[in-house]
């Protein structure tokens, strides 16, 4: 950290040969550190790669079943949070503290926006059952190992009763797609990839919104400036990333099919 006297000068640790060596030690250990969150990220795509060329018609049928609009959305979403985030930053190298501010609130604002968006989405396949092991909207039994023919017989039983459909709060067309879904072998994979890459990086939001509020109280109490912006620079940097993974998440999982 760097110390703030009296007068409000910024002052390098006594580690550190000058404020320069300092703002050079901080980026590079905060690049080296999103080394480590791109490698970890990689190796999700890599795998998702591997599996969808295996499983082409169960990543195809299971991405149908997604929301691509409260994905689009959710893109949106973070696209405007990196530029909040990238003119707070600014702000803060200018000392308009007040404005930076008001930019890194939004910023966090959209970080809540899109976990309320997924939230809904999660609920959503928990609601009719599509995670790895269960289908829940039909029977338990049409999970992991569940015979195929059954489950799709129960599925068609289930499309020719509308009152059925409409106490689960499903449209038959949702129905007839979670059908398609399951009338493939290894259906599961699709929504285990779906379910590890998205929760990881949900929780990498939640992490980047508490960082950015960190960042929000030395603003606000002005233990940032001109002089000394690296927190904010440094949260910066890591809240784009995360921004990036959902860049190349959204195709994969949402368009894919």
């Amino acid at each position: 950290m760097t110390s703030v006297s009296s007068s409000g000068e910024f002052h390098h640790q006594h580690h550190f040969k000058s404020a320069e060596h300092q703002y050079a030690s901080s980026k590079q250990g905060i690049w080296l550190f999103l080394c480590t969150e791109i490698l970890m990220f990689g190796g999700l795509f890599v795998g998702y790669l591997i599996y969808h060329s295996l499983y082409p018609t169960v990543f195809k049928n299971g991405s149908e079943t997604l929301d691509w609009k409260m994905g689009a959305v959710n893109t949106v979403v973070l696209l405007v949070s990196s530029f909040t985030m990238a003119a707070a930053i600014n702000y803060v190298q200018r000392g308009l503290h007040k404005i930076a501010a008001i930019m890194l609130v939004i910023t966090i604002a959209c970080a809540g926006a899109f976990m309320v968006i997924k939230y809904f989405e999660y609920s959503h396949k928990f609601h009719v059952g599509t995670v790895p092991g269960k289908f829940s909207l039909v029977d338990p039994s049409c999970g992991a190992g569940g015979k195929r023919a059954d489950c799709e017989s129960k599925i068609s039983a289930l499309l020719k009763n509308p009152a059925e459909l409409e106490k689960n709060h499903v449209s038959a067309e949702e129905v007839s797609r979670l059908k398609a879904v399951i009338s493939q072998p290894k259906w599961e994979m699709f929504y285990g990839f779906y379910f590890v890459m998205t929760g990881l990086h949900g929780v990498h939001v939640v992490a980047g919104a508490l960082l950015i509020f960190w960042v929000f109280i030395k603003t606000l109490n002005r233990k940032v400036g001109p002089e000394y912006y690296t927190p904010v620079e440094g949260v910066g940097l890591f809240w784009h990333v995360v921004d990036l993974v959902w860049i190349y998440l959204f195709p994969l999982l949402y368009l894919v099919g």
